[in-house]
């Protein structure tokens, strides 16, 4: 039963940072497609309509108590797992990965899912298992195997960028719980050794990316296209921006994905470096408000919970900041909140709920 004296902790900043950001996407992506023919449902009306469900869905999460998300977290993982194996044996294709499994009434990735599971596994784990000096390698072996393990299903599939991002998700929480400073030099040295050895294990067009990255230049009409049509559209933003709809790099179809993996690009164009500075700006309120939410949660579980959230939205933004700009390879990860996308909408509005769900209970017990 749902306690009304709960809505009177109820987050309301949380709730307008995440409402504003997500206005500010579903404006830009009306901008990033006015030129495209009008037939049926537009973008920026869908993503109108993710942000509602997501919203609903959000709200929804903080029906129950987040705690019992602590004992129900081990079948969520095995019930994760089972689906990123039967993605493997008969998930749907499309553009060469295997991502899906068909339900009919719409397509379920689950390496998305697992995304959230893998925040609830791992903070259930550090809830439980504290270690004042730090976590050395005996004590790290169980969460290290059950992170690898929807890491290697999810790399299988191909999808790098969303197991490198699981990793780093898990990473951070780890971090977080403390990490003997031996441990984190044996883990810095193998991670530097996988870098290097996993090149060869790297499919064909995941090396063409790194080398992309490394040189753009070498195949401008090709690989290298997506990103230096981002950096002409990022720079010539300038200062204030050319003004809304008037970005010549969207508006005439130079800039390719620009509603989903390069929508900022279209943003810094329009907008300029000060419209960036306000929109990151608020990104940064977001992130350090998830963190003031995990400082101040009523117990240890809830703690890595929204650390665990937080961490999520950070290493999407980050990946997908960086990669417009060149900093980073084109991995085909969204921005959240802001990109066009169901799946990752409503995943990040899960995370949002889950925020909502550890603020509004830090003083029941």
């Amino acid at each position: 039963m749902f306690d009304r004296r709960l809505l009177t902790h109820f987050d309301w900043v949380l709730l307008v940072l995440v409402l504003v950001i997500a206005a500010i996407g579903i404006g830009n992506l009306y901008s990033a497609t006015s030129a495209w023919p009008r037939t049926g449902l537009t973008i920026y009306y869908k993503q109108g309509v993710w942000v509602g469900c997501g919203l609903l869905l959000a709200l929804g999460v903080c029906t129950f108590d987040y705690r019992k998300l602590e004992y129900l977290s081990p079948f969520l993982y095995a019930g994760c797992l089972l689906l990123l194996g039967a993605v493997i044996l008969f998930g749907k294709t499309i553009m060469g990965a295997q991502r899906w499994i068909d339900l009919g009434f719409f397509n379920l990735q689950p390496s998305e899912v697992m995304k959230i599971v893998i925040i609830l596994t791992m903070a259930t784990y550090f809830a439980n298992h504290e270690e004042p000096l730090g976590y050395g390698l005996k004590a790290l072996f169980r969460p290290l195997a059950m992170l690898i393990l929807p890491v290697f299903l999810i790399a299988k599939q191909p999808d790098l960028g969303t197991a490198l991002l699981l990793l780093a998700i898990g990473g951070t929480m780890a971090l977080y719980a403390g990490i003997r400073r031996r441990t984190l030099i044996l883990f810095g040295g193998l991670g530097f050794a996988a870098c290097w050895g996993g090149w060869h294990f790297l499919h064909g067009y995941q090396r063409q990316r790194i080398l992309t990255f490394l040189n753009p230049e070498s195949d401008p009409l090709g690989a290298g296209y997506h990103i230096i049509q981002s950096k002409i559209a990022v720079g010539s933003g300038g200062f204030l921006g050319k003004g809304y709809l008037e970005g010549t790099q969207s508006q005439l179809a130079f800039l390719p994905e620009r509603h989903t993996d390069f929508a900022f690009s279209v943003f810094s164009e329009e907008w300029g470096f000060a419209g960036c500075l306000i929109l990151l700006g608020l990104y940064l309120l977001l992130m350090l408000w998830g963190l003031r939410i995990a400082d101040r949660a009523g117990d240890r579980f809830g703690t890595f919970v929204a650390l665990g959230v937080v961490a999520l939205m950070f290493w999407h933004a980050t990946v997908n900041l960086g990669m417009v700009v060149g900093l980073l390879p084109v991995v085909g990860v969204p921005l959240p909140l802001f990109s066009y996308g169901g799946t990752s909408m409503v995943t990040t509005m899960i995370g949002v709920g889950l925020l909502f769900n550890v603020s509004m209970r830090r003083f029941v017990f």
